[in-house]
């Protein structure tokens, strides 16, 4: 039975989507099976989504959320490793996010057999640099539009991708998955790498 969808059905679509392409590629999946999938009509989900591939966005942008969400309560008298020692202990995440960030690894992996996938995963990831801006920002009490912000968010978010990407190959391909705290080491180091400015370490508000 089709529906009308929901706002919180996009991300349905995406994840019936993901699991589309994962089984038969993306070239042999129509929008057609993606809507009979996800339980909506061919109309409403060309209504809302412009292209097939375009679908599995919001599965993307969940994780850019879920970023957001973390990043948002980062202490300022906290280093990046502490930050994500933290908030990526997975005794703490829930099962769904545990099973969308599955889709998303395995998306990730295909990317470069499924080149149809490379817009959607690179408009998540300027996603991610804005939420950046933000966070070095608040860190360093500086505008989320000033120049230096603006290259460092991009520097970082760029290093992030890397790591999303290498990782994901690497578990998929060849069965190197890495502990949480592998993970959580990497991205850090990645993270202070290319820092442009001074927001990984503890930082002390000027008022003080």
């Amino acid at each position: 039975m089709s529906r009308t969808i929901r706002e919180d059905a996009h991300i349905d679509v995406a994840r019936s989507a993901a699991r589309l392409f994962l089984e038969k590629g993306v070239a042999a999946t129509s929008g057609e099976e993606i809507a009979e999938a996800a339980g909506i009509s061919r109309r409403t989900l060309w209504r809302y989504f412009r292209t097939k591939e375009s679908c599995i966005e919001p599965l993307f942008a969940r994780m850019s959320q879920n970023l957001a969400a973390k990043l948002q309560k980062w202490p300022l008298d906290m280093t990046v490793e502490r930050f994500l020692e933290i908030n990526y202990d997975m005794s703490k995440i829930d099962a769904q996010e545990i099973e969308d960030s599955k889709l998303v690894v395995h998306l990730i992996a295909r990317l470069a057999e499924e080149p149809a996938l490379l817009e959607p995963w690179f408009m998540s990831t300027r996603a991610t640099e804005d939420l950046m801006a933000g966070v070095i920002a608040a860190r360093l009490e500086l505008s989320p539009t000033d120049f230096e912000v603006r290259l460092c968010a991009a520097t970082v978010s760029a290093a992030m991708r890397v790591i999303d990407e290498t990782i994901s190959r690497a578990a998929v391909r060849y069965g190197q998955v890495p502990t949480v705290a592998e993970s959580n080491d990497r991205l850090a180091q990645a993270i202070r790498r290319a820092s442009t400015l001074p927001f990984c370490d503890p930082v002390t508000p000027r008022g003080r």
